[in-house]
């Protein structure tokens, strides 16, 4: 337990994806129907019987354990995958917007690039294979999303591939100093949806739910999914972005692994329902240039707010 005492402690809809490679059709209806429930009340969900092998997760787990524990010269050597180690928070104006994480934020288009392993040979094979793996389980699980809508899947699915998505390893280091500081601050991500793989026996997610914090109880057997900001704007808001942090532990580490499900920087972000939308049309490009903006402006994301059409 690393969460404010009195702080409730929920454990998210859990869906069975059995039923979604299911040959019973009731049975994926069924299924769909929990991913879309939980998409619109919750935005997070967990997900057992996924598809992907457990000792690939563990595999993954002890190549992200071994990454982090390098010297840090060596973490932030250039080239490492596509040097993309960070450490805190450059854009943070005060403390309560440092981030107490490292990590590292990897475009899958260089996952496949054997340049960027350096002397960490046995992370590239494994790591190939969990992305691999990720990228099909958050199209199976978009593509549901989609079909609830009664959109046609074909031109959604050609925004996204191997080519725009993103991978981050975090490690979130103990706090001796105080339970206090943020491992991630708050935020909504700015995807379409993010598949996460967080730590089997540390807490520390937390989530907004009846605009109040909830912990997130960790689940060994299940993986976390929740609902990003490009999908809200394309369901004109049934599908719900939430609000979501990690909370530091005092005296232990913890690890995760998120894959976000993007499209490309050119892709039009618009409302499946484009005559009643409440949203402006927009590129991922645009939406990711206005969250640079906000951030560096005001130290923290307004996000979707900003694309609202005006009433």
């Amino acid at each position: 337990m690393n969460h404010e005492p009195g702080l409730e402690e929920c454990e998210l809809p859990l869906v069975d994806l059995c039923g979604l490679w299911s040959e019973n059709e009731d049975e994926r209806g069924s299924c769909a129907s929990e991913i879309c429930k939980a998409s619109s009340e919750w935005g997070f969900f967990q997900i057992v019987n996924h598809g992907i092998n457990l000792e690939l997760l563990r595999k993954m787990r002890r190549e992200q354990v071994k990454l982090f524990k390098a010297p840090f010269e060596r973490k932030t050597a250039s080239g490492l995958l596509d040097s993309s180690y960070r450490w805190g928070n450059q854009t943070a104006t005060c403390p309560k917007q440092l981030s107490w994480c490292e990590a590292f934020h990897v475009p899958l288009s260089k996952i496949s690039d054997d340049t960027c392993y350096a002397e960490f040979n046995s992370l590239r094979k494994v790591m190939q294979e969990y992305a691999s793996a990720m990228q099909e389980l958050a199209k199976s699980i978009a593509r549901v999303l989609v079909a609830n809508m009664g959109a046609q899947r074909g031109v959604w699915e050609d925004m996204c591939n191997a080519s725009t998505c993103f991978m981050r390893l975090n490690r979130y280091p103990p706090c001796p100093v105080s339970p206090e500081p943020f491992g991630l601050v708050p935020h909504t991500d700015s995807d379409f949806l993010t598949i996460l793989h967080q730590d089997e026996h540390v807490g520390g997610l937390q989530l907004m739910k009846d605009s109040k914090w909830v912990a997130v109880k960790p689940n060994p057997d299940a993986l976390v999914v929740n609902i990003g900001d490009l999908f809200q704007a394309w369901s004109n808001d049934v599908y719900k972005s939430v609000e979501h942090k990690v909370m530091v532990n005092q005296e232990v580490e913890r690890h995760s692994i998120a894959y976000f499900l993007c499209p490309s920087y050119d892709s039009f972000i618009g409302c499946y329902d484009e005559e009643n939308s409440i949203y402006k049309r927009f590129t991922f490009g645009e939406y990711r240039s206005q969250i640079q903006q906000d951030v560096k402006a005001f130290g923290h994301k307004v996000g979707l707010p900003r694309f609202l059409i005006s009433t």
